[in-house]
């Protein structure tokens, strides 16, 4: 009997412990977080599976005659290759001093090359010494675009015309900046002799040497002096920029004219060297002044003596030209580009412009002021009559000089001393 009652007690306290075990025990799923609650969703944070990746730089080469800081004319296409950069996405890739001297043996074209090998769809060719190449490179390379500085190969009204669709001509109207030039180089002369440093001897050399002429001429004679008071004479070197042995010295030439009476000289080469010689003078007790040309801060190579310089800006129409060719809207055409006449010196939109320099004074200043005004308004000295050197009438009374009348001067002007070809 105790054995049936100690199996019965053992068997009672086994469920009540079973019993005990199964009220204790909290709910499989009372407490756990659901499993969705907290974690976020599996696209929240991740990035579109659609977002496109940055476009490619549209890649653009420029082949520059001298070196890409010259201070010159080299170095303003430069800088207009870092405003493109800046304007649009693109990217540029560059060859500099591309010229005989310091290239032997290669040519531009081949040059441009070197250029499509590295991305460039596009190439810039920046002297009209490399015109014969753009066109060889052009045709050669039909899907890639090419801008000629100074050329005129499709120019429908010019004298070598031929449809190039890949090749677009740009060019400044210079020789508005080279009238105002004249005109500073006129009114702040005291010996009545203007020099003028010429490069080489071609169409376009001629036209801007003659229109710094006219502009002389303009503002002596209404300043009040005899017209035949006025020397202005032209010396060539025989390129852009010195080479020795090759050209002659633009600083031997500024040393002739300083020395001689001229206390103003022009200059017409890719650099300013004359304002360094008309500062050696003025130390030495010759004041002399120069107007330098090309870049926009080409003054501070002397500021002292500088009168100003007429430059090029070629950012806005190497960016209209390059984001058509980005986009697939290219022509082929012949762009002459002048001042924006509301305001010469607006970078965003002048292709010509003009900084005074410090040694233009006050007065001078203002008249200069006056011209760019009547410029502005119409004044228009490419106006007959005019003569060429030789006495030929060119412009009859009256006669307003076409484009090509202008772009093709075959001669320096009547009154103006110098060589107008090359002997």
């Amino acid at each position: 009997m105790r054995t049936y009652l100690a199996r019965l007690a053992m068997l009672a306290m086994a469920l009540m412990l079973v019993l005990s075990a199964c009220g204790g025990q909290p709910a499989a799923t009372e407490e756990a977080p659901a499993a969705t609650e907290e974690a976020p969703a599996a696209t929240e944070e991740a990035p579109a599976a659609t977002e496109e990746a940055p476009a490619e730089p549209f890649v653009f080469g420029m082949l520059l005659v001298g070196p890409y800081n010259d201070n010159g004319w080299s170095q303003a296409h430069y800088e207009a290759g870092l405003y493109v950069e800046e304007k649009f996405n693109a990217k540029m890739i560059y060859l500099d001093k591309v010229n005989p001297a310091d290239r032997p043996g290669t040519t531009p074209d081949q040059l441009a090359e070197e250029l499509v090998a590295q991305g460039a769809k596009l190439v810039i060719f920046n002297s009209d010494d490399m015109k014969d190449a753009s066109t060889t490179f052009a045709k050669a390379n039909p899907d890639v675009y090419v801008i000629m500085a100074s050329g005129d190969q499709v120019w429908e009204d010019g004298k070598v015309y031929e449809p190039i669709p890949n090749l677009t001509n740009i060019m400044g109207r210079m020789e508005y900046g080279k009238m105002i030039g004249g005109c500073a180089a006129a009114l702040s002369t005291e010996t009545g002799k203007i020099g003028y440093l010429g490069p080489l001897i071609n169409d376009e050399t001629r036209r801007l040497a003659a229109s710094a002429y006219l502009g002389a001429k303009h503002c002596w004679e209404q300043a009040g002096n005899d017209p035949a008071a006025l020397e202005f004479k032209v010396t060539w070197i025989g390129f852009w920029f010195h080479i020795p042995g090759f050209t002659t010295d633009p600083v031997d030439v500024s040393k002739d004219f300083y020395s001689t009476g001229f206390d103003v000289v022009i200059s017409g080469i890719d650099n300013p060297v004359n304002l360094a010689e008309a500062q050696k003078f003025t130390a030495e007790g010759t004041p002399s002044t120069g107007v330098a040309y090309d870049y926009v801060a080409a003054c501070s190579a002397a500021p002292d003596v500088c009168l100003g310089v007429p430059y090029f800006n070629w950012g806005p129409d190497y960016l209209t030209a390059i984001m058509s060719a980005a986009d697939g809207t290219w022509e082929s055409q012949f762009i002459f580009s002048g001042p924006d006449w509301s305001d010469i010196n607006n970078h965003d939109t002048s292709a010509i412009g003009f900084v005074k320099g410090d040694a233009l004074s006050d007065e001078n200043a203002a008249a200069l002021d006056a011209f760019i005004a009547d410029l502005a308004g119409g004044l228009n000295l490419w106006t007959g009559p005019i003569n060429l050197q030789d006495g030929t009438a060119y412009l009859a009374d009256g006669e307003e000089a076409t484009d090509q009348q202008v772009w093709y001067l075959p001669q320096l002007l009547e009154g103006m001393q110098g060589l107008s070809a090359s002997e």
